[in-house]
């Protein structure tokens, strides 16, 4: 089999086959095989019809139809193969010569990766935030640690700000109770989880047993955006009880003997947090620097289907949040055309950063194996929240593992990207990503090469 291209345009080529009709016979074979199968003889047993009768019965035609059909796609991707092209449609095949015994020659005019100009990325300079760690920060931690280990007493007195609550709630509108908005027994935490505006207003002052009606908006269900009344009842009031920050707190919350302890890991954490967090800015800056420099042609068909992939994921959010599209611009202070010619710019630049990291790693290479596939698919599932052992089995089932492969090779090209770029703190300081290992920590200079680095944190 031989494959050769036309280019028609950056993004088009015309791919031709010639295969020689020798290569047909194994599904000719297969073909005389199935059709005898299918056909009752007198004389002869199903499967075991000779070809002859079979041309006599049936038609040459039809089982030369039935072979090509069959060998078709394994030549089509064995061509993709052997021309390295990178499909981004559906092939439009003709069969420009076939005749019985003769060379069979197809064309295939496909929509493929177009071939990028990649700028040079050691001269692309971007500056993050600094990583500085405030005792503000460590306070914040801690807090939410001392919320993890709090006790809650029920109190006698008006709600406060942070209360804890068990409260029922009832809309109605024009005198109408609206049968979906209703509630009984829920929780609430004033200040922290607000369902309708002005419902902490109402609450606070109110004692149990009490209640209070105010007018708002429901944010989902048909009635979504309108004026509504709603009545909350208090039902019980308790306050939170946080521990104190002592020894005997760290030796409850963790394995530290002292508060010291605790506090200088807290602070080692949201340190090793922040280096992640520049890592993933550095990642974006460097991306978006690299997509500005490069004017790429797109296949039109291609950007079309995203933006209408993205636009109806778009809608089916809102439909289920209960927000019409208008409410939703109106929101976001855009009109439709804005809304429209944003979404055409993130796709477009989207694509340009596929095709980039894509190229990336076809020009430098790089590979992939089984433990660095299986970390990828872990963190997925934990991402997702989802049982491991369930959502291997949903990407096995769905065959999305190419789609894993991906992901984990365009993160070492975006990685090597970024490290090949300059990257700095607001405060002048030149960060090393190639130095940052997984954990948020840096490799000592001696380190560098150690198999401990593991994979940067970054990816598309």
């Amino acid at each position: 089999m031989k494959s050769t291209t036309e280019t028609l345009s950056p993004t088009r080529v015309k791919l031709t086959i010639e295969v020689p009709f020798e290569e047909l016979k194994p599904s000719l074979d297969a073909a005389y095989k199935t059709i005898g199968s299918q056909i009752t003889i007198p004389g002869f047993r199903k499967g075991k019809v000779p070809a002859a009768i079979v041309d006599q019965r049936i038609g040459r035609g039809a089982v030369l139809d039935e072979a090509l059909n069959s060998a078709l796609p394994g030549w089509y991707s064995q061509a993709l193969q052997d021309t390295n092209l990178q499909p981004l449609s559906q092939p439009e095949i003709d069969l420009s010569k076939f005749e019985d015994g003769e060379t069979i020659e197809i064309t295939a005019e496909l929509d493929v990766r177009p071939e990028l100009t990649i700028p040079d990325v050691s001269s692309i300079e971007v500056t993050v935030e600094d990583a500085t760690v405030t005792d503000e920060d460590v306070d914040q931690q801690l807090s939410a640690l001392r919320e993890r280990f709090a006790t809650f007493a029920e109190v006698d007195r008006p709600v406060a700000e942070g209360d804890f609550l068990t409260i029922d709630l009832s809309a109605a509108q024009n005198g109408e109770e609206i049968p979906e908005a209703q509630a009984a027994g829920m929780p609430y935490s004033v200040g922290k989880a607000t369902m309708l505006e002005g419902l902490d207003e109402a609450l606070i002052g109110l004692s149990a047993g009490e209640s209070k009606t105010f007018t708002t908006q429901l944010v989902g269900g048909e009635l979504a955006g309108q004026d509504v009344d709603v009545t909350v009842t208090v039902k019980d009031v308790k306050e939170q009880q946080l521990p104190e920050l002592d020894e005997e707190f760290a030796q409850t919350a963790s394995e530290f003997d002292t508060i010291e302890e605790l506090r200088a890991d807290v602070t080692d954490r949201v340190t090793r947090g922040k280096r992640m967090e520049q890592a993933n800015e550095a990642r974006d800056l460097v991306l978006d620097e690299i997509v500005s420099q490069i004017d790429a042609p797109l296949p039109e068909s291609l950007v079309t289907e995203e933006i209408a992939s993205r636009r109806q994921q778009i809608e089916q959010q809102l439909a289920m949040a209960g927000v019409p599209f208008e409410q939703y611009l109106d929101d976001e202070k855009q009109t439709v055309d804005e809304f429209e010619a944003e979404l055409e710019k993130r796709v477009r630049d989207s694509l340009v950063a596929q095709f980039v990291l894509d190229q990336v790693v076809a020009n430098e290479e790089f590979g992939i194996d089984d433990s660095e596939l299986s970390q990828h698919i872990m963190r997925r599932a934990q991402q997702s929240g989802e049982d491991p052992n369930s959502y291997i089995q949903h990407i096995m089932e769905h065959n999305h593992v190419p789609e894993m492969v991906s992901e984990v090779l365009r993160g070492k090209a975006l990685a090597s990207l970024v490290e090949s770029a300059k990257v700095t703190d607001k405060s002048g300081n030149v960060i090393e990503l190639s130095k940052l290992r997984a954990d948020g920590t840096f490799a000592d200079d001696n380190e560098g090469d150690d198999e401990s680095t593991e994979e940067t944190p970054t990816q598309a």
